[in-house]
């Protein structure tokens, strides 16, 4: 009982937030349901029209009116033939109209959630989207988009013109006829809905395991054939096919469950219907054979059965859908409540650089609070000059750029740029200054044009051109078919290491920020990419606050000032010669990477 109460109050929740978005084109909607309605009303006049036409007949046949009988049958039912056409038009018009109306709305409020999901996922922490899987969000924002265009139409096109015509049909018989007839109606109602709600809540249960099952053999499948190769070396095909068969005769009982369960409600809900269609029928005819209904009576109220349970057959997959709709949609919407941890504090200031000094100050950091990463750490970048950052993997080091990036607060201490803390000034501020070569270049699936300008969306063609020269991207460039509007491939995959590097370099150059950071910048690079792209950050450093967080010491040897970073703690300061010379860590370092030839 808690669970039902619980799942009604969330989808009353889901309900109430989207008809936020809805109400904003409130006069649209008021239109499109002002439509709705006379198209139901036209919908309920036609078989009362046909009613009149059919009474109108029958009294003339008994008569055996004269020539003027004749000259009012001419008349009166031509006028009442023109109604009825007019009736089907009117209901026909009247619907698209309303479709044509709320078109706009439907597509208006999935455009306004898309974009609000997507400009909230974009503020959310970089902490969220390490423990998110990408593939999982995007089908939540895809589903639960689908699902708001599924419950807006559902609920209009469907839902809501089958209750008006329901109140309409049953309002009518109720006024016009014995209360037999209201009563019949609205029993048989009660049960067919009862009935398709209880039936489709155990289908959908059988559908989600059928779904399950579904998901289970194709991604059995496609692993299977992702690792063809290795298939082949273990000779196991029949092996892969008979994991696929137990699979899919899984998915086979399941699938024919839920055929099974479909013609059960099919045929429950036609038994119900025929219940009340035979009974009303009886009642009707046994009205005309006691002159208390008329035989157009009679063809009003079948006619009245009919258009009323046709809309009801489609109930029970409005109902799934619904529901379905209803649960992606809370998906989407929680996504909207997820808290960011990084927001700019009220009123924060711009920030100004001037030389670019950059200090940390008794900074504590930590992703796990049992873990420690960084440890009570002062150590300052100097104005122009270039500082590095070595030690161990897992010392803390990559840690440091997030933190200047602001993509985490430090739990103690601070970060402060040319004497402004970063945390009081805005994020977009603080991150137009800074510009990074990361260890993981990744690209967008576009010409490599646009992946250079992105750091900069207004640079000119020239000055495009002008950071590929002084990345030594020219050659390669001109060596492509296409130029710079040659397509990088998905994340930068049809370029090597020391291109995407040096793309990198280019974007960094465009950007034209007051600090630099390259984190592990070479590490993924051969000894003669490593050499070219140390001489370019070399070149790219001069004049700029820099600081390079390295694996490899051999990239750091010019560097001003380096630290030597163990266990979240600087352990030793000073230039490559200082260093060798108090023969701690580094020296020790030094020495292993040279026995390696890592040096």
């Amino acid at each position: 009982m808690n669970k039902f109460h619980t799942d009604k109050n969330k989808s009353f929740q889901v309900l109430k937030k989207l008809l936020t978005y809805l109400l904003k084109y409130k006069t649209r909607m008021g239109l499109a349901l002002l439509s709705l309605v006379l198209a139901k009303i036209a919908t309920v006049g036609i078989p009362v029209l046909l009613k009149e036409i059919v009474d109108y007949i029958t009294v003339f046949q008994s008569k055996k009116e004269s020539i003027d009988g004749v000259n009012d049958f001419i008349s009166v039912p031509v006028v009442l033939i023109i109604g009825y056409g007019l009736m089907r038009f009117a209901s026909t018009a009247f619907s698209e109209l309303r479709e044509l109306i709320f078109a706009r709305v439907t597509q208006s409020s999935v455009r306004d959630i898309s974009l609000q999901v997507f400009s909230h996922l974009h503020h959310l922490s970089l902490r969220f989207h390490l423990e998110k899987k990408t593939g999982s969000l995007t089908r939540d924002i895809e589903r639960g988009t689908r699902g708001v265009s599924t419950m807006v139409n559902f609920t209009l096109y469907s839902i809501f013109p089958t209750f008006v015509e329901v109140i309409l049909v049953i309002g009518w018989l109720a006024i016009n006829y014995e209360p037999i007839f209201f009563l019949i109606t609205s029993i048989a109602l009660l049960f067919y809905v009862s009935y398709t709600i209880l039936v489709t809540n155990w289908r959908t249960s059988l559908r989600r395991k059928m779904n399950e099952l579904d998901s289970k053999a194709n991604s059995g499948a496609i692993d299977s054939l992702m690792n063809y190769e290795t298939v082949k070396f273990f000779n196991n095909e029949s092996y892969e096919l008979d994991r696929y068969n137990v699979n899919l005769l899984q998915w086979q009982e399941a699938a024919i469950k839920n055929q099974s369960s479909l013609a059960f409600l099919n045929l429950g809900q036609a038994l119900i219907i025929a219940t009340a269609v035979t009974l009303i029928v009886w009642q009707a005819i046994a009205g005309v054979m006691q002159d208390q209904l008329t035989l157009g009576d009679l063809v009003l109220i079948n006619a009245f059965m009919i258009q009323l349970y046709i809309p009801l057959n489609f109930l029970g997959v409005l109902y799934r859908e619904i529901k379905q709709s209803i649960a992606d949609m809370e998906k989407l919407f929680s996504l909207l409540e997820k808290k960011t941890e990084v927001t700019d504090i009220p009123n924060a200031n711009l920030l100004k650089v001037s030389n670019g000094q950059l200090i940390f100050r008794s900074v504590s950091f930590s992703y796990d609070k049992r873990r420690a990463i960084l440890k009570d750490l002062d150590f300052e970048l100097i104005p122009g000059k270039t500082t590095a950052i070595v030690g161990k993997s897992g010392a803390g080091k990559s840690t440091l750029a997030k933190l200047i990036y602001r993509f985490y607060d430090v739990e103690n201490g601070k970060i402060e740029i040319d004497g402004q803390n970063i945390k009081n000034v805005t994020q977009s501020s603080l991150r137009s200054e800074i510009g990074i070569v990361p260890q993981d270049i990744v690209l967008f699936n576009d010409s490599l044009k646009n992946n250079i300008q992105y750091a900069n969306t207004n640079a000119t063609i020239e000055e495009i051109m002008k950071v590929i020269g002084a990345s030594n991207l020219g050659t390669f460039v001109s060596s492509l078919p296409e130029g710079i509007d040659t397509v990088v491939g998905e994340r930068g995959l049809k370029l090597s290491g020391g291109e995407k590097q040096r793309v990198a370099i280019a974007r960094v150059l465009l950007k034209k920020p007051s600090i630099l950071i390259f984190d592990e910048a070479t590490s993924a690079l051969d000894s003669v990419s490593e050499r070219a792209i140390k001489s370019q950050i070399r070149e790219i450093s001069k004049g700029r606050t820099s600081l390079i967080i390295a694996h490899r010491l051999s990239t750091i040897v010019d560097a001003d000032m380096i630290y030597v970073f163990d266990k979240g703690r600087i352990v030793e300061r000073g230039s490559h010669d200082q260093l060798l010379k108090q023969k701690g860590h580094y020296l020790r370092l030094w020495t292993i990477q040279a026995e390696a030839k890592d040096i």
